[in-house]
């Protein structure tokens, strides 16, 4: 799903990735490269909001027996995912729309690493934006970094925004 907005040309000059989950790391990154990165006055610049939505969990019993929920179960978990994605995306227009920035929005369901890094080559990025957890070693070794992961597998510049200490 992509949704153009705030775009006067079709003209697409540099295109900058920034990955959005709801984490206030991820929304400072994007306040940043919108800052820092991009060029006020140069409208060409496109900025992609790209989520990466969890697929639906099976949960699994000791004995390796899955449970299967009702539909009207899997409807409300759907619909709660729907609404989770919807409120990240409106903080994260809401910060382009400060800034006037052409931008557009890209949801995709799947595991975050894999699909930042497929979408990136996929729209062709000049670069990703993403923010960091600020994990340490330990926390980053069980549970995994999306940002390292980007970094060795995104086909392009990788630019890891991390939250200031204050």
């Amino acid at each position: 799903m992509a949704e153009v907005e705030g775009c006067k040309s079709e003209q697409k000059q540099r295109r900058a990735v920034v990955a959005v989950d709801e984490s206030e790391e991820s929304m400072y990154a994007l306040s940043w490269a919108l800052q820092y990165l991009l060029l006020q006055d140069f409208k060409e610049d496109r900025v992609i909001l790209l989520h990466a939505q969890s697929p639906p969990r099976v949960y699994a019993a000791v004995d390796g027996t899955a449970y299967v929920f009702s539909s009207d179960i899997m409807e409300s978990l759907e619909k709660q995912q729907r609404d989770n994605t919807e409120s990240i995306l409106e903080k994260a227009r809401a910060i382009c729309g400060e800034k006037n920035i052409c931008f557009e929005t890209v949801v995709e369901t799947g595991d975050a690493r894999d699909v930042i890094c497929e979408q990136v080559e996929k729209l062709q990025a000049d670069i990703l934006v993403i923010g960091s957890h600020g994990y340490g070693t330990l926390k980053r070794t069980f549970l995994g970094s999306v940002s390292d992961y980007c970094v060795r597998h995104a086909k392009c510049p990788v630019l890891i925004v991390k939250l200031p200490k204050d």
